[in-house]
């Protein structure tokens, strides 16, 4: 792996000294830097390639940023098989698997091939409006239907493999990857999936019942979503990105990639560990 991709986030206070120092370690391996920014090539000392022509040029890509930033790496190679290392200049960093100050240690790990890989599974979705498709993207975290220009309800159908499972008068719901669950998912009283688990989870937003509860189904399904009522426009959002207005009679069909993310992490790095750190757990105390 002698060809890296850098993906930056400038705008992170910590970016300019991060990337002097990515520089000074790439000269040290002899790497080949990419970079899809010019000014940021200029930094690096490194070749400007527009980020779709990586998976043609590029071992590994470096994304340095925060969790946005890895998202917005994962959608640009989707479907290159480039692994992805997350360097967190910033503060939450679920997906930044590595620190700014393991910068040297994981560029060893990347010259020595001796990084760990991660698996994730990524979802597709594919949206209608009166019968005709009207886009398609990829989601590494999650799939999010609702908002609008008000805040009136709306009723919203879901389907599993075709059965329908029931019809909800809500905000909103929302269809979320393992990765994605530590995310807004979380955030609505989803539950945690461990990356290795092999389905989807499924929230409805503040349903108006108190019998709806979180589903975790698996990622053979395939998931369907149809806007049964609506009063307004409402907004699906794709990995915090807004990405489509769908309005009544509108559906969304969600189902697993047949491409999966790869991210390499160092040897040591714990995916548990990474949830008390970034959680807060600490268990209970007598």
């Amino acid at each position: 792996m002698k060809k890296i991709g850098v993906i930056v986030n400038t705008k992170r206070p910590r970016a300019e000294g991060v990337l002097a120092e990515l520089r000074r370690l790439a000269g040290e391996h002899d790497f080949t830097l990419y970079a899809e920014n010019a000014s940021m090539a200029e930094a690096l000392g490194a070749e400007h390639l527009p980020v779709a022509s990586f998976a043609q040029q590029v071992d590994v890509a470096l994304a340095l940023g925060g969790d946005g930033t890895v998202l917005y790496t994962a959608r640009a190679l989707h479907g290159s098989g480039i692994p992805i290392m997350g360097i967190n200049l910033g503060s939450l960093g679920f997906l930044t698997s590595v620190g700014d100050t393991e910068m040297a240690a994981a560029l060893d790990a990347i010259a020595n091939q001796s990084c760990k890989i991660s698996e994730r599974d990524v979802a597709e979705c594919r949206i209608f409006q009166n019968g005709t498709i009207v886009g398609e993207n990829s989601s590494l975290n999650d799939i999010v239907l609702g908002w609008g220009a008000s805040s009136r309800i709306v009723t919203l159908k879901l389907s599993i493999d075709g059965e329908p499972v029931g019809s909800f008068m809500c905000d909103g719901m929302m269809v979320s990857t393992p990765t994605g669950s530590t995310g807004h998912s979380l955030s609505a009283g989803g539950p945690i999936l461990h990356p290795g688990i092999g389905g989807f989870g499924i929230n409805v937003i503040c349903p108006h019942t108190l019998g709806s509860r979180p589903l975790v189904v698996p990622n053979s399904s395939l998931i369907e979503i149809e806007v049964a009522h609506a009063a307004k426009e409402l907004i699906l959002s794709i990995d915090g990105q807004d990405e489509y207005r769908v309005e009544q009679g509108g559906r969304i069909e969600i189902r697993r990639s047949p491409h999966k993310v790869k991210f390499l992490q160092l040897q040591d790095h714990s995916y548990f560990s990474v949830l008390a750190q970034k959680l807060h757990w600490r268990g209970s105390s007598l």
